[in-house]
């Protein structure tokens, strides 16, 4: 199936007589006619036995994500937080260290380089636009991964995935790209040599704010028996001496991770949640084909005000990372555009508080339009090197264009620039 398709029949489909709707399994826990029953799903927990891990409608929403990124399985997480991080424990421990871009979300950077340091796993910042000799020469002996944004957020460079996947796998080792922005429907970064992909689906995915969520995607590509995760290729004590290799082959990553760290962490999003989750995921291919179309044009008026200093949206053909957008995003670039307004950030703040239209709110992809300064919220805790690093500065503001009629949207920009 194509991806219209996939949105909005897969993961889900109805018994004879059963609702059309895919519904909500409102429950903590299900029956079994007998004891051995329960057992066997510890064994092979192909049935969902217990919320905490596993819910039924989650678990449809989970096979739709995985059809969608072309993957074998994924697993919901309560955030893009949880996601993020689950992505790197399930490979790295104390001791440990992991390639990240710089250029990520200002949580995830304090995530990498604050909470996980504290568990003793190392992350390393590159330059997403080094070359690959100054790539390799980060790379230690005891790095575990390689990390990325397809779309960094507000910074909006665009991966170069075959360059880190070629980093990655030359090291033995596999590589995590953050999809938010980009979405399914823009690109699969599977199809260029990612491993795992991971998402905030409290963005474009749910659409419309209305609950806070993540997943990972496995693509099952990558070789966890080439002797650098011993965790998967010899038996877990913690979990009856099961090998996650030799049991679950392809899946081995996904199932240690829901088996490992779901279980013990208990970071799993409610049924309702993935039900809200799915109403987003059905209009996504529409919705995304609009976000870009509005896009294009508001970025367009943009680099035409003599009161913007500069325009980062990948989609505009003089924009430095339009080539990769081509590339990897064919279909268009999200409808986040990064500007710089003249005057700094007293100039910005005044802008943005006298938009009427757009609203100014912690959030970002939303189907309706919104700004945040990110240097005084989203990366409020980051030093000034880290902002400089993310690619922002003190003027930037970053705009998430909706689905309003885009005359209305660039009415209200045009009357918030008249007050700067």
């Amino acid at each position: 199936m194509r991806d219209e398709t996939i949105c909005l029949h897969a993961g889900y489909e109805p018994e004879d007589g059963g609702p059309g709707v895919m519904p909500i399994v409102q429950s903590t826990t299900y029956r079994f006619e007998s004891t051995e029953h329960i057992g066997d799903l510890f064994n092979m927990p192909t049935e969902c036995m217990y919320s905490r891990f596993a819910n039924p409608t989650v678990d449809a929403v989970e096979k739709k994500i995985a059809e969608l990124e072309g993957g074998v399985a994924a697993m919901c997480t309560s955030s893009g937080q949880a996601a993020s991080c689950f992505s790197i424990l399930n490979l790295c421990s104390a001791g440990d260290s992991f390639i990240s871009t710089s250029t990520i979300y200002g949580g995830t950077v304090n995530l990498f380089a604050v909470t996980l340091k504290k568990l003793g796993i190392e992350c390393i910042f590159v330059d997403s636009d080094a070359s690959y000799e100054e790539l390799q020469a980060a790379v230690k002996p005891n790095t575990k991964a390689v990390f990325g944004e397809t779309l960094a957020n507000p910074a909006l460079s665009v991966l170069d995935i075959e360059k880190f996947a070629a980093l990655a796998h030359n090291n033995g080792i596999p590589l995590i790209v953050d999809n938010t922005f980009a979405t399914p429907i823009l690109c699969k970064p599977f199809e260029f040599g990612a491993d795992i992909v991971i998402h905030s689906t409290s963005k474009y995915m749910d659409g419309h704010a209305l609950q806070i969520g993540g997943v990972i995607v496995d693509s099952g590509n990558f070789d966890w028996a080439n002797g650098k995760f011993p965790e998967f290729t010899e038996p877990d004590e913690s979990y009856h001496g099961i090998v996650y290799t030799e049991t679950f082959d392809k899946m081995a990553y996904i199932v240690k991770a829901r088996m490992q760290l779901m279980r013990d962490l208990g970071a799993y999003p409610a049924a309702h949640s993935a039900f809200l989750l799915n109403l987003g995921l059905e209009t996504l291919p529409i919705r995304m084909q609009r976000y870009c179309e509005n896009a294009v044009k508001v970025a367009e008026y943009f680099k035409n005000s003599d009161k913007i200093e500069s325009v980062t949206y990948p989609g505009l053909e003089d924009d430095k990372y339009n080539g990769l957008a081509k590339k990897y995003l064919p279909k268009g670039t999200s409808g986040v555009i990064s500007i710089v307004i003249k005057g700094g950030k007293d100039a910005a703040i005044r802008f943005m508080d006298n938009l009427k239209l757009a609203k100014k709110e912690v959030h970002v992809a939303d189907i309706r339009t919104c700004v945040l300064h990110p240097a005084s919220a989203t990366h409020r805790q980051l030093t000034d090197e880290q902002l400089i690093a993310c690619g922002i500065e003190p003027g930037l503001i970053r705009f998430s264009v909706g689905l309003e009629n885009v005359d209305d949207i660039i009415s209200d920009i045009e009357q918030g620039l008249g007050r700067v």
